[in-house]
């Protein structure tokens, strides 16, 4: 693990560890607050982030934002990163070794960060940092505490654009977040 974000962020820079690396423009690492009490972790880039570097900056970004803005969550106050650092094929779910591939990579952000609460944002980033056994369907909006952390899982932003029901389960979500919040600052 390394202890500096300057150290991690050099570790990743020329990644080889997944077939991913061969057609990415960028790495995906994060962006954000690295001080945040409040981590969201998605799955991987789409196509614009995969060309501009940075995670949520397409339309599921744009929506997220947009609830952000709703429920008084300021972007540049959190910390944004993904399971996995560089685009899926077509937007495809990563695989279970692509994923593996990049964990050690979130666990390290994770540790840098020291969140209070981690939102995980769709199926994929449940699975992969909390278990297989999690589904997000029944999972979703359900306060997980585990090693000292409040999981919040919730839908993907990208769900939201093509089920636009979500989005009242996703703002509700997002106030949940900021209650516990409120009542863990105000310990």
């Amino acid at each position: 693990m390394y202890k500096t974000w300057e150290d991690l962020e050099k570790s990743i820079i020329n990644c080889q560890k997944c077939k991913l690396c061969k057609q990415r423009q960028n790495i995906v690492f994060g962006t954000g607050n690295k001080e945040a009490d409040i981590m969201f972790i998605g799955e991987g880039p789409g196509a614009d982030e995969d060309r501009l570097g940075e995670p949520f900056v397409g339309r599921a970004g744009k929506l997220m934002n947009m609830a952000f803005d709703v429920v008084g969550i300021k972007r540049e106050e959190v910390y944004i990163a993904n399971v996995v650092k560089c685009r899926p094929p077509g937007n495809r779910n990563p695989e279970d070794d692509e994923a593996n591939s990049c964990l050690d990579y979130l666990r390290n952000q994770v540790i840098l960060v020291k969140p209070k609460i981690i939102v995980l944002l769709g199926s994929v980033a449940l699975k992969n940092i909390l278990g297989k056994e999690y589904g997000i369907t029944a999972s979703r909006g359900k306060i997980i505490e585990k090693k000292g952390i409040i999981y919040i899982p919730t839908w993907h932003p990208a769900a939201l654009l093509r089920d636009e029901n979500k989005k009242v389960d996703f703002i509700r979500d997002l106030q949940k977040v900021l209650n516990e919040y409120k009542m863990l600052r105000d310990k």
